[in-house]
């Protein structure tokens, strides 16, 4: 069993606005936040859920650096620099040797990738943008919080795919674990909401096909589920180890006990249909905290709406977790923001964990025939939630569970 690890700070960006209460507000709501976006106007597949901000908004709030980033290397430090206030750190008194970011990336910064290829192809190379490289490698997001909170212990970047998020937070779990900091940045942004990616996507059958009524699109574990949609958002988790928090006099919002991470070995997008990978990951997370599967109380699912992943995933719940804890899926309100999924959902675990509050998978009235499982539906449902998992899953066979529990 591994030591308890607290999260002490939270931040987030998302399509239900900036900061962690605006998102944990609409998912309790249950509306999705889908719209008509007119950049992806001229495809099959015309709607995404895109963070209600302007990139001038956006750049007004980051500050004088904020010219030299992508989209996603906002959002991304946005979020932290909330997580950090929420935790009651400064950057400008902490020893920034011993704090870590850890910042995943699925796709890294695509409209500032698309944007260059256009300039080169029209204009030529002499209109593309020095700044072309630091503004598309996925590692960027990472570098540029820790230059904003004057973060110099490790950094790292992980990236897999739809898991990079929960893959970020536990590499940061580790490393506090490991005595490498004291202090941990951890999340994961994606801003890849552009029409080489939308069309990418809807080739591949995985996107929502719903032009009529796009705010009900993305309906996780659903019947007549049809695919998700595109989002984009950031999240981030400020994690210390438990003596530590507790030393400083910090407000714990959640342990982090335990991580599991397996590959499935079968196929570069299609889920295992056994979902076998899916589950060692979330037995090894139990084992790593020392829990049984009869310990959880809550599942906060992957839940894309595709119909692979419901299904292979209603089963796996059902097959693991036979005493039917309560399952939500926030896709169904937020979309699918891919890479930075993950720590979006590990977040609103955390305040499902402190509120004692499961919100419902919008446009949802009941699981799929044959998913037995107990998806909260309609209202947000009052339950002291004890022990819960996030579940991540991503292209190329990537599973993330992280295993958490209250405070106290």
């Amino acid at each position: 069993m591994t030591e308890p690890v607290a999260v002490t700070g939270l931040g987030l960006v998302t399509p239900a606005g900036e900061g962690a209460d605006a998102t944990w507000e609409a998912v309790c709501r249950g509306v999705g936040t889908a719209a008509h976006d007119p950049a992806l106007a001229a495809l099959p597949v015309d709607f995404s859920c895109r963070v209600p901000l302007s990139r001038e908004a956006l750049d007004r709030r980051v500050g004088r650096t904020a010219w030299r980033m992508s989209r996603s290397a906002v959002l991304a430090v946005l979020a932290a620099r909330e997580a950090v206030h929420d935790a009651g750190l400064d950057p400008g008194t902490w020893n920034g040797d011993r704090v870590a970011v850890v910042i995943g990336c699925g796709m890294g910064a695509d409209a500032a990738r698309e944007e260059q290829a256009r300039r080169l192809e029209e204009q030529g190379a002499d209109m593309v943008s020095a700044l072309t490289v630091p503004l598309i490698i996925p590692n960027m997001a990472a570098g540029e919080v820790t230059i904003d909170l004057g973060a110099r212990g490790p950094s790292l970047a992980p990236a897999t795919a739809c898991a990079s998020g929960a893959t970020a937070v536990a590499v940061a779990r580790d490393l506090l674990v490991t005595g490498q900091c004291d202090v941990a940045v951890t999340g994961a942004t994606e801003t890849a909401v552009t029409p080489l990616v939308a069309a990418g996507f809807w080739r591949a059958g995985t996107l929502s096909r719903r032009t009529d009524a796009v705010a009900g699109a993305s309906r996780p574990f659903a019947a007549d589920r049809d695919g998700f949609v595109l989002a984009e958002g950031a999240g981030v988790l400020v994690l210390e180890r438990a003596g530590d928090a507790a030393a400083r006099g910090a407000r714990t919002r959640a342990l982090l006990v335990g991580c599991g991470s397996t590959s499935d070995a079968h196929h570069p997008t299609a889920p295992a249909p056994d979902a076998r990978g899916a589950e060692r990951a979330l037995r090894t997370a139990l084992a790593d905290a020392g829990l049984a599967p009869r310990d959880v109380d809550h599942v906060n699912a992957h839940g894309t709406s595709t119909p692979l992943n419901d299904a292979g995933e209603a089963a796996l719940i059902a097959r693991v977790l036979p005493h039917r804890p309560s399952v939500t899926a926030p896709k169904g309100v937020l979309g699918h923001s891919l890479g930075a999924a993950g720590a979006v959902e590990a977040a609103l675990t955390v305040l499902t964990l402190q509120h004692r509050t499961v919100p419902p998978v919008a446009n949802l009235r009941a699981p799929a025939p044959g998913f037995d499982i107990d998806c909260v539906t309609g209202e947000p449902r009052r339950q002291d939630v004890r022990v819960a998992v996030s579940h991540s899953f991503g292209f190329g066979g990537h599973n993330v569970v992280l295993a958490l529990t209250g405070a106290s």
